[in-house]
């Protein structure tokens, strides 16, 4: 049935009080393109970051993943350049600790070949670390305000450092005094005859582990920088965090409660105590800018 018009009426936007769509309202009910003409280009662009659909943040997240897929593939073939001189450096510490005249021994065939692949993935990993911290920085950052954006490159060059630094502790320090105390129980009873993928297996979470806890003044900073923590809260709960480094230090380290335990606990400590003074200084840092955007 068609609809007619009442008497005097020329067209049906005359029933519309609004028909030149002014107000707001009708602007978006009608999906009017010049709806958001009045807004600036920076609030379109601040919107459009803060409405990122789940498959958006996806696609962002896969886009990530592949860069930092790459990154660590062409480390991986610059390490394998270097392959021989990187397992004599992984070795030393495992042979250095065993008996005189005793030897590292591998029973599979696969063994030694699929050893040194996995040296050279290592060692591309930690040669893309930055791209790779890169990568996760660019994928945090739409959801940060402006002045925590600033934090990119201190993020990427200090959980750089850090992680190198605790591989490097565990390398140099740690491992060598606990494959020490393992290889200790040999007696006339007992023969230790290692197989070289435990141990490095041993070796490898060892490394992971350093580096990773390491990983606290990186993780302190970017919480006091957007204000979740400050040095105050971290300083009155000192004791409750050297219980916890004490207990995660006997989760991740072989042992449970031996040298490495021990090995772990004291610089995880004195990191919490440098964090402490991270968190004040960008504390102090992050509320001279907001007081300054405030004015």
């Amino acid at each position: 049935m068609a609809l007619v018009p009442f008497p005097g009426s020329s067209s049906p936007h005359d029933l519309d009080p609004d028909p030149d769509f002014r107000t707001q309202t009708n602007r978006i009910l009608r999906r009017d393109p010049g709806a958001d003409g009045d807004r600036d280009d920076d609030e379109q662009e601040d919107d459009g970051e803060a409405k990122m659909s789940f498959l958006e943040h996806l696609d962002e997240l896969r886009k990530r993943i592949i860069y930092a897929a790459i990154s660590i593939f062409v480390g991986f073939l610059i390490a394998f350049i270097f392959i021989q001189q990187l397992f004599d450096f992984v070795m030393k510490p495992l042979q250095a600790g065993l008996p005189a005249n005793q030897h590292l021994i591998y029973t599979e065939p696969t063994e030694a070949f699929v050893l040194y692949l996995t040296i050279a993935g290592i060692a591309g990993a930690v040669i893309a670390l930055p791209l790779v911290m890169t990568q996760v920085w660019l994928f945090i950052a739409p959801g940060l305000y402006a002045h925590e954006k600033k934090m990119a490159i201190p993020f990427v060059v200090l959980s750089s450092i850090c992680f190198i630094g605790g591989a490097a502790f565990s390398h140099y320090v740690v491992f060598p005094l606990t494959w020490k105390f393992f290889v200790s129980f040999t007696s006339d009873y007992l023969t230790f005859m290692p197989r070289i993928e435990p141990a490095f297996a041993l070796y490898i979470k060892m490394i992971l582990a350093f580096g990773v806890v390491f990983q606290m003044p990186t993780i302190v900073l970017f919480l006091a920088r957007m204000g979740v923590v400050t040095a105050g809260f971290l300083w009155r709960h000192t004791k409750y965090a050297l219980l916890i480094i004490v207990i995660v230090s006997a989760i991740v380290t072989p042992d449970g409660g031996g040298v490495s335990l021990v090995a772990m606990s004291v610089p995880l400590f004195f990191l919490y105590l440098f964090s402490i003074g991270l968190a004040w200084v960008f504390g102090k840092k992050r509320d001279k800018e907001l007081a300054e955007e405030e004015a």
